[in-house]
Parts: structure tokens; sequence; C-alpha cells
């Protein structure tokens, strides 16, 4: 065999593709087939993460709807605590508590359903992202305990809705007169 026959061979077994590991030979259609099922695969993707997106954005507009909602009722359910809370000052008649008694509680239970569920906080360690201060004094508490609540804060789910307004304690007055000297 001439070296140009041999060139020539060479080249020609170049142009063929190698044949796939199962034994069948690739054919020109197989070839063309690749990229569709790529491009398909691809396109099943991009729809399966549109769907879920779509699905995450519905959730949060529900969500934020929702979260309208609650912050209205809120200070509905504020009203109902001061209402008790005078009405236990005042000896007011317990048939009368107790209907308001039972509007409260389905209120309640409304907001449990759509997982609003109300902070209590008193004892607690003071939390800027959980609780606002309103005021800071004297007690026989740690320094930084909420030591009274005066308006209860609200989570809906792991979410802050409504931070809860607290007295915190600055520490004992020996704390204090330590800290002036």
């Amino acid at each position: 065999m001439s070296k140009k026959h041999k060139n020539e061979e060479t080249a020609e077994e170049l142009k063929t593709p190698p044949e796939p590991l199962t034994g069948q030979p690739v054919t020109p259609a197989a070839e063309a087939e690749e990229p569709l099922k790529n491009q398909l695969l691809r396109l099943q993707a991009d729809f399966d993460n549109f769907r879920k997106r779509t699905q995450r954005e519905r959730n949060e507009l529900f969500l934020f709807a929702n979260e309208s909602l609650f912050l209205e009722m809120l200070p509905v359910i504020d009203h109902f605590e001061m209402g008790f809370k005078s009405a236990d000052a005042h000896q007011a008649d317990n048939s009368v508590t107790e209907g308001f008694r039972i509007v409260y509680n389905q209120l309640l239970d409304v907001l449990k359903k759509f997982n609003v569920t109300a902070m209590d906080t008193v004892g607690e360690i003071f939390n800027p992202h959980r609780h606002e201060a309103v005021l800071h004094m004297p007690s026989d508490k740690p320094a930084e305990t909420v030591i009274e609540q005066v308006r209860r804060g609200y989570l809906l789910g792991e979410k802050l809705l409504r931070a809860a307004q607290v007295i915190v304690s600055s520490g004992t007055p020996e704390e204090n007169r330590e800290i002036k000297e």
C-alpha cells in the first residue's frame, strides 16, 4: 500500500463516528435525535421549574393577602383582652364576660387554623427581633428580662406578624446602683 493510500484510509476512518457501546452502529438519524432528546429534557426541566416557581409565588401571595387580614384582626383581639381585664377589675357579670370569652376563643381558633399563634413573652430574654420595649424598669428579675407584656405579639408560621410590646427589667436596684457608682 502506498503512503498516500494509507492516509486516505485514516482520513476515511476519522469521518465515521465511533460505534456506541451497545454494539449498534451510529446512524445519522441517531445523531440527530441526541440534540432533540437534550432539548426535550431541558424543556421538561424548565417547565417543572416554572410550575414550582408559580406554586411558590401563589402561596406567597396567599400568605401576603392573609397577613393583611390578620393584622386588621389583631386590634380586635387586643380590645377583647383589655375588656376582660377591665371586667375583672370592676367585678362585671360573669355571664356577660363568659359570652364575650366564647367569641374571643372562636377568633383565636380561626387564627390558629391559619397558623397564627400568640407569643407569651413574660420571663423571656429581650429580643429586639420579637419584642418592642416600651419601658425599662428595675425589678427583682435579671437585666434584659421581659417582666410584663403590654401588647401580645403574634407569629404567622415562623414569620413575625406583630412584635410584642413589653416592659423590660433593667436589673435589680442593687445592680442599678453599682452601675451609677
